[in-house]
């Protein structure tokens, strides 16, 4: 069983940066793949971005790319989203997973946290 906790959303102009943070349970999350998704309103939960357990490995959304950084730090159980030069349409609610493999698809991830709020003002 893993919880997951997000924190660090909140209102943010266009172009300027915010770092998510997703703190994680369990003595097992080095064994685990880190996603991050996002839901905007009256929109389907998007892939933004996943990581492998040992952190070499990363892939991200065609929409982000080059602008967020995924990254972990597994001594402190915790995974980041860097999102660096934010866009009013990155507004959405954003939701950290697990999985036990290097999936994109909402469907493969086993556990969720509870969101964070992001709102990006242009």
């Amino acid at each position: 069983q893993v919880q997951l906790v997000e924190s660090g959303g909140g209102l943010v102009q266009a172009g300027d940066s915010l770092r998510l943070s997703c703190a994680a349970s369990g003595r097992t999350f080095s064994s685990y793949n880190m996603g991050w998704f996002r839901q905007a309103p009256g929109k389907e939960r998007e892939f933004v971005a996943v990581i492998k357990g040992r952190g070499a490995t990363t892939y991200y959304a065609d929409s982000v790319k080059g602008r967020f950084t995924i990254s972990r730090d597994n001594a402190k159980n915790t995974v980041y989203l860097q999102m660096s030069s934010p866009k009013p349409e990155d507004t959405a609610v954003y939701y950290c997973a697990a999985a036990t493999y290097f999936r994109t698809v909402a469907g493969s991830y086993d556990y969720w946290g509870q969101g964070t709020q992001v709102t990006v003002s242009s």
